[in-house]
């Protein structure tokens, strides 16, 4: 279909640039080139080598300069290997201009053939590559105008859910890599969490091979802060089966240090690729608990259909009842109360009720007696209308943030002292109620959402399961020290459901209190890291 591409095809950024590029620090441009092994000690006029939206030439520049380093060594002429063995394409105009400025102050004669100035996406390319390197645009789904994300999905089997668009730029590229080529990406690593990465884990998973995985959170790898968790990945093909080498990275000096080598395999079942992530790593960070907050569990019963029910209101004396909430009563992230109540048989200080001063309450339980009498805990000598669990009477005006067990909602809502939690609901009680709502949205981050999936068990379909043994196994920021304007933004962007900032936030906060941390680091080859930068 035919598109009509602009100065302003999908909208600004906040410093006012456009279509999500940033520039990438120089430092981080050559430890990529040397980690894909682009280097000058190879001879560089055997390999052709793409950059899918080079901007103002970051990384063309230093490819060109290792071209000329590599031409003293074997002997090539080194414009002719630029002209015809460096492709690239950038969409906007401006700082497609730029770029071939600056080119071609350094290669007066130089011929922009193999530069295209449109939607790389969109292009076409009679070639292979054995080298792909840049850093995508990062552009939102919703930011992508409809008539190009329909041209998207047409061409894209990776386009998947509301991905980002840098996941097609990994399926392009990917399409056009030679079979003993290598691709190098610096972009956010959301893609190997969430769901709308899915199709893209199952493409590398079957074609190709993840070859590193490096962590730079909270390093200065661009002229902005725009990615809340950014990588870098290098992926070659065809798939072999290899572990990946993986590390974390805290400042842009580790670049040039050994680092120390972990291997870990590439789970071919695409949901548990965030266990490329090491939870054990969360330095500097808090347990829930920690912080004085507790963790329990909602009332089991031992007979929900006769102790629960949205019918006892009129059946029992009124002061037996408490509205019970159960994790059918959070669906679809909304909070849908049913009407639920809970027969609670026990008074204030935990002691069981004597039956015969509430006569309704006798009298219904008493057409379920043999069926109750029947429980392991009544076997064990209870009295046969005792719930499994004693009801804690100060719970229920208590705020407390609910957890269903297994659950596929992002949001959690914080009951502000209404309702008694069931026993498939976990809940946090402890601080304000601000406090909680704080901590809840630090919940529905897709930071703590990773640390869940690690160490808890799934559900079909993927989802993972909030347990007491799980949370209380969460590393969390202090909340005594989030900013005043973090806090603010959270908070807002938990009451309007706004997931991409919670996660933004979440990673900015996270970066800031880990920033005392001791740096750990894993090692790579060393040759790695022999240039002087």
């Amino acid at each position: 279909m035919p598109v009509n591409l602009t100065g302003k095809l999908y909208g600004l950024r906040s410093n006012g640039g456009s279509h999500g590029d940033v520039f990438t620090s120089s430092r981080v441009v050559n430890f990529m080139l040397d980690l894909m092994g682009y280097t000058p000690d190879k001879d560089l006029s055997q390999y052709r080598i793409l950059e899918p939206s080079f901007g103002c030439g970051d990384f063309l520049m230093e490819i060109i300069n290792r071209i000329y380093q590599s031409s003293i060594k074997y002997h090539f002429n080194a414009t002719r290997i630029i002209t015809g063995n460096v492709y690239g394409c950038e969409i906007d105009s401006e700082k497609y201009d730029k770029a071939i400025n600056r080119i071609c102050r350094t290669i007066p004669d130089f011929s922009s053939v193999n530069l295209k100035r449109e939607d790389f996406l969109l292009s076409e390319w009679s070639c292979n590559f054995d080298f792909i390197v840049g850093n995508p645009p990062y552009i939102r789904y919703e930011n992508i105008p409809v008539e190009i994300r329909d041209a998207y999905k047409a061409k894209f089997t990776t386009f998947h859910y509301r991905c980002d668009i840098y996941v097609l730029f990994f399926e392009h590229c990917l399409r056009h890599l030679a079979s003993a080529g290598r691709h190098c990406f610096i972009c956010s690593n959301r893609w190997i969490r969430n769901e709308y990465g899915r199709k893209l884990r199952s493409l590398i998973s079957r074609d190709y091979n993840l070859d590193y995985l490096i962590d730079i959170e909270g390093i200065d790898a661009f002229s902005e802060t725009v990615l809340a968790y950014p990588a870098i990945t290098v992926i070659s093909g065809p798939c072999h089966h290899q572990p990946t080498k993986t590390a974390k990275i805290f400042t842009l000096k580790d670049l040039s240090m050994p680092l120390s080598r972990e291997l870990k395999k590439v789970p071919e079942n695409c949901d548990l690729w965030e266990q490329l992530f090491a939870v054990g790593e969360l330095h500097n960070l808090y347990t829930i608990e920690n912080q004085g907050f507790t963790i329990g569990i909602g009332v089991a019963t031992g007979a929900d259909k006769i102790f629960i029910n949205s019918n006892l209101i009129s059946m029992v004396e009124d002061n037996l009842l408490l509205p019970i909430v159960n994790s059918r009563d959070l669906t679809d992230n909304k909070f849908n109360w049913k009407g639920a109540y809970l027969l609670n048989p026990y008074k204030a200080d935990g002691s069981l009720i004597d039956i015969d001063c509430y006569p309704k309450a006798k009298r219904y339980l008493e057409q379920f007696k043999l069926q109750l009498e029947n429980r392991h805990i009544v076997k064990k000598g209870r009295r046969w209308y005792s719930l499994i669990d004693k009801v804690k009477a100060e719970l229920i005006s208590l705020p407390k943030i609910l957890l269903p067990d297994i659950s596929g909602n992002r949001k959690l809502f914080v009951d502000k002292g209404k309702f008694y939690p069931a026993h498939n609901i976990y809940y946090i009680t402890g601080g304000s109620i601000g406090d909680l709502e704080l901590l809840a949205a630090i919940l529905m981050s897709d930071f703590v959402r990773s640390q869940i999936g690690n160490i808890s068990n799934k559900m079909n379909g993927g989802m993972p399961r909030w347990q007491s043994q799980s949370i209380k196994k969460l590393r969390i920021p202090l909340l005594s020290e989030i900013s005043s304007e973090d806090r603010l933004s959270l908070l807002n962007a938990y009451h309007n459901s706004l997931l991409n900032v919670i996660d933004e936030t979440v990673g900015r906060i996270v970066a800031t209190q880990q920033g005392s941390a001791a740096i750990t680091t894993r090692d790579f080859p060393k040759s790695l890291f022999d240039y002087e930068y």
